[in-house]
């Protein structure tokens, strides 16, 4: 089941689904961030290519007021033609 699917900065349609979000919620600050998720994806403060993978795209968005201090939040994503798939996501 996809959770949200929105259009990346970069243009790509990114989807997260409900198996990957169970996943980050994993870790207890991500509770209550999937707001904060798709604003990394559609306004980041910046987007970079991972150096050990091409397909893998970091956007970070920096939140003065997170769960646990300021803090970016980090998500990443595998692009494949114009489409993306959430990877995970961390506040750090």
């Amino acid at each position: 089941m996809i959770v949200f699917e929105v259009r990346s900065k970069l243009g790509n349609v990114i989807k997260l689904d409900e198996d990957r979000w169970k996943h980050a919620l994993e870790h207890p600050e991500m509770k209550g961030q999937l707001l904060r998720v798709k604003e990394a994806l559609t306004d980041p403060d910046e987007i970079r290519e991972s150096a050990h993978t091409p397909s893998m795209r970091m956007f970070y968005k920096l939140h003065p007021h997170s769960p646990v201090s300021e803090k970016y939040m980090l998500v990443v994503v595998e692009v494949s033609d114009r489409e993306g798939f959430y990877s995970n996501s961390f506040l750090y």
